[in-house]
């Protein structure tokens, strides 16, 4: 017999959505979990791929990810130093993330365009929960990171429009990065595009300023 299957929930295009630039970084990730009493039985992840800082009496798992597969410090089991930083910086990163699995990109120089940077940064992706401040009143994590050690390494993603979907919004971001460069590190003329997140279904899309996305922004070139 066949089972009843209902057709999927139609979503509607003209909603919220948040316009990013994308940088040309390498995919990362950072997990971050809670030990409840310092019990190893309640480590979840393999020994030798996380650290375990303890912060305000606390002890936390704290690893990091490509985007293939957990990475650990070392020439051959890193991606561009980003397990390291994290590893370095684990009790820092507990108290700006808090717990979690936090998305971003890990860019600047050696990796992809560089960016003309000396170092290297962490962006995150979710800039909403970057810049919210907590129901318990605590400090968004934005304001976390200013005032900690790693100010100016761990940030978010440029916000480039934040509003109803619209192509005439995504063609201005996209022409903006053109005509004046990254908005992420300014004075650097070849960024990659945008990404643009549609709230409702949650989803993500990219554009770029190469010929893999032809768009009216292209007219000018």
């Amino acid at each position: 017999m066949h089972e009843f299957t209902p057709w999927p929930k139609t979503a509607r295009p003209f909603r919220d959505v948040v316009v990013t630039e994308k940088l040309d970084g390498t995919n990362a990730g950072i997990h971050i979990t809670a030990v409840p009493h310092d019990e190893p039985g309640e480590i979840t992840v393999y020994p030798g791929e996380w650290t375990s800082p303890v912060v305000s009496g606390t002890r936390y798992v704290v690893s990091a990810q490509s985007r293939k597969r957990i990475i650990t410090p070392g020439k051959t089991t890193d991606n561009f130093g980003f397990a390291g930083w994290v590893y370095d910086n684990a009790a820092d990163l507990v108290r700006i993330l808090g717990e979690g699995l936090h998305f971003g990109e890990w860019w600047g120089r050696g990796i992809q365009r560089g960016y003309g940077l000396d170092d290297k940064v962490f962006s995150l992706f979710n800039t909403e929960r970057w810049f919210k401040t907590g129901e318990d009143g605590l400090d968004s994590m934005s304001t976390r990171a200013e005032l900690s050690a790693l100010a100016g390494q761990i940030r978010a993603v440029p916000v480039l429009y934040m509003g109803t979907f619209s192509e005439s919004a995504i063609d201005n971001a996209l022409l903006h990065l053109k005509d004046c460069g990254s908005v992420a590190a300014p004075g650097f003329m070849n960024p990659e595009g945008i990404c643009v997140y549609h709230t409702q279904t949650r989803s993500v899309f990219k554009v770029t300023l190469d010929n893999n996305d032809a768009g009216k922004w292209e007219a000018a070139a």
